[in-house]
């Protein structure tokens, strides 16, 4: 059976694997500028969090991202990216005129080739935007919290997400 979420109870396709707990993170470059890609492997080591957001013009979108930037003040040696396919130059005009603080929340494009999109089941073919999701992952890389929101205006259990984290940041 085909993999869907639902935008406001609309059913819509979702292309790539249904990442779980206990998978390896696939390893995947973004866009951090028009110019410049960034591996996620790049932080390899560290606890991460993957918030995966549809647009960052939004306002579920923007309120998650908004979120992760002030958890992320708690949450010293974790690294929190959001990941949309918004062109960088309208990431780098949201996180501006929101006060995001690129050296604590890192916000990156899949815009080019949704890469990110395929490899981790999340990305929405017709209308070429990412469902919204959140992954953890440990410093090995491994998957250790993985939530696909059915409704994407719904958002992410952020309880979760925090406890998967402090439980690895020990």
């Amino acid at each position: 059976m085909a993999r869907t979420c639902t935008f406001k109870g609309n059913p819509l396709p979702l292309e790539g694997p249904a990442l779980k707990p206990g998978d390896k993170a696939p390893d995947v470059k973004l866009s951090k500028s028009l110019a410049e890609t960034v591996a996620l492997s790049a932080t390899a080591g560290k606890v991460r969090i993957l918030s995966v957001v549809p647009s960052l013009d939004t306002p579920v979108c923007a309120l998650q991202t908004k979120r992760f930037n002030e958890e992320a003040a708690r949450l010293p040696n974790v690294v929190i990216y959001t990941i949309s396919c918004d062109l960088p130059t309208a990431q780098a005009r949201f996180c501006g005129a929101e006060g995001i603080d690129p050296d604590r929340l890192h916000v990156l494009s899949d815009h080019k080739e949704a890469a990110f999109g395929r490899a981790y089941g999340t990305l929405i073919p017709p209308l070429r935007l990412l469902c919204r999701a959140v992954f953890v992952l440990d410093a090995g890389g491994t998957i250790r919290y993985a939530e696909y929101v059915p409704e994407i205006a719904d958002h992410p259990n952020y309880d979760a997400v925090l406890n998967c984290v402090k439980q690895l940041a020990k």
